[in-house]
């Protein structure tokens, strides 16, 4: 049975974390990034993505450390996580080539990701 696909977000969160390990802040930074501006994480969003990857094991917390008498956790990905996060890039890639395909056979032209 095939997994189902990943939300943006935490397609997003995944991403931030493949590079390297980041504390929350960073992660809603980076994504706000990757996504030119599109997805904007507030906190309780970001720390459920947070929660439910690390039960689901792709995640992990690296270290922690106290800054401004706040505990800052660094997040980063798990080799089980690595392998999700590539599975998914080959499903979208694979159903982003399926549509370029068909757009061009439908005399469409494809220019800057629009029709």
């Amino acid at each position: 049975m095939t997994e189902s696909p990943l939300r943006e977000p935490t397609f997003l969160v995944l991403t931030a974390l493949a590079e390297s390990p980041k504390h929350g802040y960073a992660v809603i930074e980076d994504v706000l990034h990757i996504s030119d501006g599109r997805v904007r994480l507030r906190a309780g969003t970001l720390y459920a993505v947070l929660d439910r990857l690390r039960a689901d094991g792709l995640i992990e917390v690296e270290r922690e450390e106290v800054v401004q008498s706040r505990l800052r956790r660094y997040y980063r990905l798990t080799a089980l996580g690595a392998r999700r996060l590539a599975d998914e890039v080959a499903r979208l890639r694979h159903n982003a080539d399926a549509a370029s395909v068909r757009l061009r056979r439908g005399g469409l032209r494809i220019e800057g990701g629009t029709a």
